[in-house]
């Protein structure tokens, strides 16, 4: 059974930093891109960041870029956003996303559309107050 399961999310001061993980099992990790979305309510989910564990690349939206790095540990089949400088606008629930890595050229293309991923996680909350 393919399962994604976020964790890591809480309450952060502006200008703090939290590390969210999604650890993954039931698929060859090692074979896919692993996405981070965000949403709040009533708008549309955003996708992030995103990183292609077979090929290395790494992508991030123009909102996150400079404040939020994303990492990969094989041995532990989990991905990992290191969230610095962190705003009140980042507030929302985070999920991670995984899809099977296909000809490298596509991820530029997908990595922040929702409907290309398979397989989802349930969220973590990261709620951002002064």
């Amino acid at each position: 059974e393919v399962q994604l399961v976020e964790s890591g999310g809480g309450l952060v001061h502006p200008g703090g930093s939290l590390t969210l993980s999604c650890a993954t099992s039931g698929f060859n990790f090692g074979d896919y891109v692993i996405g981070w979305f965000r949403q709040v309510p009533g708008k549309e989910r955003e996708g992030i960041s995103c990183i292609s564990v077979r090929d290395g690349d790494i992508l991030y939206a123009d909102s996150v870029k400079g404040r939020f790095t994303i990492t990969s540990d094989n041995a532990r089949s989990s991905v990992y956003l290191q969230m610095i400088s962190i705003q009140d606008e980042d507030t929302a629930t985070y999920y991670c996303a995984a899809v099977r890595a296909g000809v490298r050229e596509a991820l530029a293309r997908y990595a922040f559309l929702d409907y290309w991923y398979d397989y989802w996680g349930q969220g973590t909350q990261v709620t951002v107050s002064s």
